[in-house]
């Protein structure tokens, strides 16, 4: 003889409405877009935004060649310009090689600017000739080369604040850490995005910008 027993309504597990289940859902839906804007805001997971106008052209700051003679970088313009604060005795010395490689290998759309700075350790003593004669004889340097500068400071030369300063190119602060930081401008001179000394030359980032 079996027995049935009989469970009281009020502990008997709810059915789940239609309505509820197509609201969950909506809210489980709502919770991962939220997650991947959140994402896309902190960490880049999308494209980069459009180069920004720039408030100050960089095409009319006046600077000297490694050789003395004025260079005109609106001659650049139509190429991308990466500028890299360069030094002899640094420990990233060795991406010279990848700096004149990007160069060959991308000089139809790139030109690379090697700017000499002695701010950090002291490591770019020598004068101009002398980092120019040790470029070519270690490295086989033909990427155009300017006077040495300072970077950063009082003496800060103009076009390190157009590169570091919002107010200038328009689109973000920064300041130069170490010695071969790297610069990224577009074809009509606005600013796209910069690289810390250990990014390298050949990196994917960079590559994809060009």
């Amino acid at each position: 003889m079996s027995v049935r027993v009989q469970v009281p309504s009020s502990v008997q597990k709810p059915r789940q409405s239609p309505g509820f289940l197509v609201t969950f859902a909506k809210r489980t839906m709502l919770r991962m877009l939220f997650g991947g804007l959140l994402c896309f805001s902190a960490f880049g997971c999308g494209q980069k935004s459009m180069a920004q106008q720039p408030v100050e052209s960089i095409y009319d700051i006046d600077i000297e060649g490694i050789d003395g003679k004025p260079m005109d970088l609106a001659q650049y313009k139509g190429k991308k310009i990466l500028f890299v604060n360069v030094a002899s005795e640094c420990g990233f010395t060795k991406q010279y090689d990848g700096l004149q490689e990007l160069y060959e290998n991308h000089k139809d759309k790139l030109v690379v600017i090697g700017l000499p700075c002695n701010q950090f350790g002291g490591q770019e003593p020598g004068g101009e000739a002398e980092i120019q004669s040790f470029c070519r004889a270690n490295f086989d340097v033909e990427f155009p080369m300017t006077e040495k500068i300072e970077v950063k400071g009082p003496g800060q030369h103009p076009i390190y604040q157009w590169l570091t300063q919002k107010a200038k190119n328009g689109s973000q602060d920064s300041s130069v850490k170490w010695n071969f930081q790297k610069y990224l401008v577009d074809e009509q001179g606005r600013f796209i995005d910069f690289f810390y000394s250990i990014t390298k030359p050949d990196s994917p980032r960079i590559i994809g910008l060009l």
